[in-house]
């Protein structure tokens, strides 16, 4: 199993280890409501080397990046990132993405781990000659800083505070580093990338500043508060982003892989949504828990406990769509429990 290249940094902190994805990582040094805690609080620092990412550059890079993606990259401009989707032919999610426009004709498209080698293999695929696909993952370390702290740390460590969405480039010590102001719990910060030669140090260099060494366990409570979706659990190719309320991830002006059946679908109207919702007490909804409403039936996709509202929360998939003051209840440990239906962010930022 492929590990983190900056391993031994997290071993001596405490790490404790788990699968991500197909990689061992970090789940969490001392415990995942204090990395937690610390994120929303102040400032925290994740190893996220599993995340895809590779580069397409060349003359045809941008076209190539918008007939592939749901999300219109030249609704932006150089220097900025972008959330967007990958779509099967039916207007499935085969996966959500992050794009950085770097340059003129050089983009980094970030894939989840899970996903990395069949996305990459579409453009592959679909790049024509003078375009370049190349895997830049292995050669390089990611990490994300996130926090109210995060921006005031950043630039203190690497010399410059991306805004949101925005790229930085410049040199950290003897090398380069990619940094951009993207993330998944909601804070401020950024996202840097750095040759596989330079991570160790560059992770020792936040946490000497202050940072707080966060794993994968507290990233995951974090982006469920934000209401944050996860592939493979609130999105897989059998879920469009309609269904799963992320419209504004589609841009409908140009033409893109699914996008036919996606309209069909609009047109057609939905036969399944997914809805966020609350639970009193401290005993978290968990994943493929029932749900039903009414006439609705489904399950959870994502729930745990959130260590900021001090109860549980979650999301699921009900169909048909709730009517409006339908009543909400999760099978949890075979009783059926109220919950109360709320518009996600969880917490609000």
């Amino acid at each position: 199993m492929p590990t983190t290249p900056i391993k031994a940094s997290h071993e001596a902190l405490g790490a404790r280890f788990t699968d991500f994805g197909g990689w061992e990582m970090p789940l969490q040094y001392q415990g995942v409501i204090a990395e937690h805690t610390a994120v929303r609080s102040s400032v925290g620092i994740f190893d996220v080397t599993h995340l895809g990412r590779f580069e397409v550059s060349g003359s045809g890079a941008l076209e190539v990046v918008r007939a592939l993606l749901c999300n219109d990259i030249s609704k932006i401009a150089p220097g900025r990132a972008q959330y967007t989707m990958a779509l099967t032919p039916d207007g499935g999610v085969e996966d959500d993405i992050i794009v950085w426009w770097i340059s003129e004709d050089r983009f980094w498209v970030m894939p989840n781990g899970v996903n990395f080698d069949e996305i990459m293999e579409r453009f592959e695929a679909t790049a024509e000659p003078g375009t370049l696909v190349r895997p830049v993952r292995e050669q390089t370390v990611l990490l994300a800083v996130q926090g109210p702290d995060a921006p005031e740390l950043v630039e203190a460590v690497i010399g410059v505070k991306p805004g949101r969405f925005r790229i930085a480039r410049g040199n950290w010590g003897d090398d380069w580093f990619i940094a951009a102001g993207t993330g998944y719990t909601g804070e401020r910060g950024a996202e840097i990338c750095v040759s596989e030669g330079d991570g160790a140090a560059l992770w020792d260099a936040f946490v000497a500043a202050g940072a707080v060494p966060c794993g994968l366990g507290s990233r995951d409570t974090l982006r469920l508060e934000m209401g944050y979706p996860l592939w493979g659990q609130d999105l897989d190719e059998s879920i469009s982003p309609l269904e799963a309320g992320l419209d504004w991830v589609v841009d409908w002006d140009h033409d893109f892989v699914g996008k036919a059946a996606l309209e069909a679908q609009r047109d057609a109207g939905l036969s399944r949504k997914l809805v966020g919702f609350t639970i009193e007490g401290r005993r978290p909804p968990r994943h493929d828990y029932e749900m039903r409403a009414g006439a609705s039936t489904g399950t959870v996709s994502s729930g745990n406990f959130s260590p900021v509202l001090g109860h549980g929360i979650g999301m699921g998939y009900l169909s048909p769509p709730p009517a409006d003051g339908d009543r909400l209840e999760i099978s949890m440990r075979g009783e059926w429990t109220p919950a109360e239906v709320v518009d996600p962010p969880f917490v609000k930022k």
